[in-house]
């Protein structure tokens, strides 16, 4: 038999009252997002559940997907039989045979939707143990806590039948609480923040900076890679790259050694909030982790962050580096943040930044910049690309398999 649907059930959605449809309506247009590479699929949404109907795609790549998806607390593939008991009677021998084995306890919990159906839910629970007892001489009941919970449900069109409960990511569907700016540098953190975010439903934007000749395609590459390992989790991300040569040769230029590091960042901060304004984003989030680099003493956040006061989330900011390289482990980013590529925190970084930088001479070294015009020709360049999920490779042979 093959799984023709899989029945997804939310997380915490079932706490948002009146406005559970937002939010059910939002995790649908995720799904659909996530699951686009697999053509054929059929998506639907209520408020108890939503169903993903196969259509003859490969039930494992799709599921594949689906755990990772924010707001889906858990799901199961289904059977879809014809509403008749032979027909019910002959696919819970097949399903039990393949899955059942001695020692094992079961349990048939029927739910009849279609009223008008020939049994009752006790009537057809009765029936189909019956087939269960007569074909397996172990065969063993358990109300409560079975091995197997072998669920059937017979609707207008159909009867389903499921067996299996796959834990998915949890959290709130992305794009239910608010957008935000990511700033995606290249490296472990920032890729890890964006992550937690969207996990507690955040619509990201991701902002990368890139600095040719000084930074490499490789790096701009790099940081598409790691925006497109995101989308597994939501849907499509709209990537910014800001071009920000002429900033950084001028504060290379013009300002001391020591406080490279802290001016760049204020820029990086006044782009990211002045895109933020003109895109309707209400936060910026970033990688910092307290303590981790010069920029990321409390001194060095606080002089940085003058130069705006919109709310900056920073998720990791109490994690220890192992902390974080284990959620980019595993997010699957790891990998692609450890690549060699520069980027632009990187390529003009003074041997001994200051990590306790003076606002007032933070202030007094931009008096010698065009801030203003910095800023606003560097959002003016802005490119921006829609990065949308991508099959793995070895979903990729499958689904050229399946066509052969």
């Amino acid at each position: 038999m093959q799984y023709s649907e899989i029945m997804v059930r939310y997380g915490e959605l079932s706490t948002k009252g009146k406005n559970r449809m937002r939010f059910i309506k939002q995790l649908r247009r995720n799904i659909k997002d996530v699951l686009s590479p697999f053509p054929g699929i059929e998506i639907t949404a209520d408020r108890d559940r939503a169903h993903v109907y196969l259509n003859g795609t490969d039930y494992e790549a799709v599921a594949e997907n689906l755990k990772e998806v924010f707001g889906i607390q858990n799901f199961s593939p289904v059977y879809k039989v014809d509403k008749s008991i032979p027909a019910l009677e002959a696919a819970v021998l097949e399903i039990m045979t393949s899955i059942y084995k001695e020692g094992m306890t079961f349990k048939i919990s029927s739910k009849r939707s279609d009223h008008s159906f020939e049994q009752d839910s006790r009537e057809l629970n009765v029936t189909l143990g019956d087939v269960v007892f007569r074909n397996f001489p172990y065969a063993k009941v358990a109300m409560k806590g079975p091995d197997i919970n072998l669920q059937v449900e017979i609707r207008e069109e159909a009867a389903y039948l499921t067996h299996e409960r796959i834990r998915a990511a949890g959290g709130l569907p992305v794009g239910t609480s608010g957008k935000g700016m990511l700033m995606l540098s290249g490296g472990i953190d920032s890729p890890v923040a964006g992550y937690l975010a969207l996990k507690r439903g955040v619509e990201i934007e991701a902002v990368h900076f890139a600095s040719p000749p000084y930074t490499s395609p490789g790096a701009l590459q790099k940081a598409h890679d790691l925006t497109r390992k995101l989308t597994k989790f939501g849907g499509n991300i709209q990537f910014i790259e800001v071009p920000f040569t002429e900033i950084q040769e001028e504060i290379k230029e013009k300002a001391p050694e020591a406080y490279l590091m802290t001016l760049t960042r204020r820029f990086m901060l006044r782009i990211t909030d002045r895109i933020r304004e003109v895109r309707g984003g209400q936060i910026i989030v970033n990688g910092e982790s307290l303590g981790q680099v010069a920029s990321q003493t409390v001194e060095s956040m606080q002089a940085i962050n003058a130069v705006s006061s919109t709310p900056i989330i920073r998720p990791v900011v109490t994690m220890d580096k192992l902390e974080i390289i284990d959620i980019a482990q595993a997010i699957d980013t790891f990998d692609i943040s450890i690549q060699p590529f520069e980027d632009c925190c990187t390529i003009f970084a003074p041997d001994r930044p200051k990590t306790n930088p003076k606002i007032k001479n933070v202030e007094q070294y931009e008096q010698r910049l065009d801030i203003d015009g910095l800023v606003e020709r560097a959002v003016a360049g802005i490119k921006v690309t829609e990065i949308t999920p991508q099959v793995q490779q070895d979903q990729v042979d499958d689904l050229i398999e399946d066509l052969l």
